[in-house]
């Protein structure tokens, strides 16, 4: 636990809409400052744990727009308004856990602003074509995106002075934000309950598995067809607006099962013959849960999967090279047919994912908040 800050504290955290890697932080984090409010552009209730939702939240304008809880990603453009509506007169400290709008709320020249980083706004820099693309919107309503996804951009970069430190999920995150906000960033990955994802020994089923939200730059369209190469069976988890587009995909052995519970989560990540992360993660959390359940990874040779698995070791990282998803299945189809011949036994792979525990990601923030606050000066 922390030294006690003097005054107020204040978490921000950009949507509680489901518990993610990022809310999965914002969990660690509602621990570390029990005492904190926490301000957020959109609260669904009941989408998170306990320990978040008992906090004294507050939700922004857009919450109060129709079907906050559908529709939030196409108020997309009104985020920068509602971030910096929230008064935080009073604050002291405040923590934002960031990928999106979170780290530009408005602080006063008394508080000490730290924010864990997940990303800079991926929409606004290299992601703008899974999102907005021609052949998401059409040519001309790829154009109108365009004009509002630069203003976003430009807008995401001048508001990275309000942070006085970040804290970056990975290296990877930390080159991007010195890419994009001209900022050093301390690198800590993100917690993972390693006393949990723990493995039961039993021999693998004859499934893989994806965990993941389904969106666009997930790339699940690439899991799905390098299962279909390979014969395999393949059960996806998660939600989101990809869902109908990749349910269209034509493959048999594909079962879509939505949101699960931790105990489910586990119960499949145990009995899978491995885990498939085809897209670029800034860290990726699913990993290191698969890991500490005993199960070997699939994942692109790109962000933070280099960071978390061991090529040849704990899994095997497929180079991209495919101008798209077909073009790189048969690659990922190749490596998830050799997952047997990995050497390390579960309890090894365990072992490995309790470099990423939640009791190192405590003592990590606690001691960059605690310098934060002594050296305030922009970092």
């Amino acid at each position: 636990m922390p030294d006690k800050v003097s005054g107020r504290v204040v978490l921000v955290h950009d949507w509680l809409t489901g518990m993610r890697g990022g809310e999965k932080v914002l969990e660690s984090l509602c621990r570390l400052y029990p005492d904190a409010d926490l301000l957020t552009l959109v609260h669904v209730p009941g989408s998170v744990t306990p320990v978040i939702e008992h906090r004294k939240v507050r939700s922004s304008v857009i919450n109060r727009l129709p079907a906050p809880a559908r529709w939030y990603r196409h108020y997309l453009p009104l985020f920068p308004f509602a971030i910096e509506q929230f008064d935080l007169d009073d604050a002291t400290l405040v923590v934002s856990t960031s990928h999106c709008a979170a780290k530009a709320v408005i602080r006063t020249g008394r508080a000490v602003h730290v924010c864990y980083s997940h990303s800079p706004m991926r929409y606004a820099w290299d992601q703008f074509p899974s999102y907005f693309g021609p052949d998401r919107l059409g040519p001309t309503g790829s154009a109108a995106a365009r004009h509002v996804v630069s203003w976003l951009a430009r807008w995401d970069r001048d508001t990275a002075p309000r942070v006085n430190r970040f804290i970056a999920n990975s290296a990877h995150v930390a080159r991007r934000i010195q890419q994009y906000y001209n900022r050093r960033a301390a690198v800590l990955h993100p917690p993972v309950d390693t006393g949990f994802f723990t493995p039961d020994h039993g021999a693998p089923g004859d499934y893989f598995l994806v965990v993941s939200a389904l969106v666009p730059y997930k790339r699940i369209d690439t899991a799905i067809r390098a299962a279909a190469i390979l014969g395999a069976r393949l059960k996806i988890v998660g939600t989101g607006p990809d869902a109908d587009r990749l349910r269209a995909i034509p493959a048999t052995g594909i079962e879509f099962l939505g949101h699960v519970e931790d105990d489910e989560l586990r119960a499949l990540y145990r009995s899978a013959r491995g885990l498939v992360l085809p897209g670029e993660e800034d860290f990726g959390i699913a990993p290191v849960e698969a890991q500490a359940c005993g199960r070997p990874v699939v994942a692109l040779a790109c962000g933070g999967a280099c960071e978390t698995v061991e090529h040849g070791v704990s899994g095997w990282l497929v180079e991209p090279g495919g101008v798209d998803a077909a073009g790189d299945a048969p690659r990922f189809a190749e490596a998830m047919g050799q997952v047997e011949h990995l050497p390390l036994s579960t309890a090894e792979l365990h072992g490995r994912a309790c470099a990423f525990s939640a009791e190192r990601f405590d003592a990590g923030m606690t001691h960059l908040v605690a310098q934060a606050l002594e050296h305030p000066h922009a970092w």
